[in-house]
């Protein structure tokens, strides 16, 4: 067995794997028990009583989180030439048509959103085989084909996620930075949990959310109590 180091005593001493704590306690927790001398992200996962193989009880959304998540989001817009202004202006950091999907096509995916146009779709589509498993494909329903580019940009620049349950029934999503006060950890984590409150498949029989874990890039998770949750909302 490895010998524990210097700050992985002091982070025993300080949490409890087997202690279920209320959301508050969890939001304070995950600053004292990271090390890191990065900022390190403060990621919430979430495990859901549904079947992802069933289109019926698909969850996927989009929330805006109050505080932000704390990282530059580097965003790309395909567009026609006349909303290419109106992009940029709103702050995307890469905006045209043709070279940039010709750099996709080279390899290229140094993004974190892709927002189009409806009328450039159809060149679009072809590169969703890259895309897609990157979770960078544009998409209606998250707001990211849309014609209004300004408003698109702007919200994903201050916050704006989408996220989806993946093949194991969890939804796993980073919230914030552990710079962030345990106040705006916890408006974050509250603000998705509600989301995913809302988006509950009427398909579902049982429990819709079994756990909820809390952590940053290099602690350990600390597991919230599911019913301190529902109960505080």
């Amino acid at each position: 067995m490895s010998k524990l180091t210097k700050n992985q005593k002091i982070v025993l001493e300080k949490y409890d794997s087997a202690k279920l704590y209320n959301m508050s306690e969890a939001c304070k927790l995950v600053k004292d028990l990271t090390y890191t001398k990065f900022d390190a992200s403060v990621e919430l996962a979430v495990r859901l009583g549904v079947d992802p193989r069933k289109a019926n009880q698909m969850v996927r959304g989009v929330v805006t989180l109050p505080h932000g998540t704390g990282k530059q989001t580097r965003v790309l817009v395909l567009c026609t030439p006349d909303k290419e202004t109106e992009a940029k202006e709103a702050g995307a950091d890469y905006v045209g048509l043709d070279e940039y999907i010709d750099k996709i096509k080279g390899g290229w995916t140094d993004i974190d959103v892709i927002i189009c146009t409806p009328s450039v779709m159809p060149k679009v589509g072809p590169i969703g085989r890259i895309l897609g498993p990157r979770g960078l494909m544009p998409n209606p329903k998250t707001g990211t084909v849309t014609m209004d580019i300004a408003a698109a940009v702007k919200e994903v620049k201050a916050g704006k996620i989408d996220f989806k349950v993946d093949k194991t029934g969890i939804v796993h999503v980073a919230i914030g930075k552990v710079s962030f006060t345990p106040e705006q950890i916890y408006a974050n984590a509250l603000e998705l949990l509600n989301t995913i409150l809302k988006l509950k498949p009427q398909a579902l029989k049982g429990t819709y959310i079994k756990s909820i874990s809390l952590c940053s890039t290099m602690s350990p998770g600390i597991n919230i109590d599911v019913k301190t949750f529902s109960a505080a909302e």
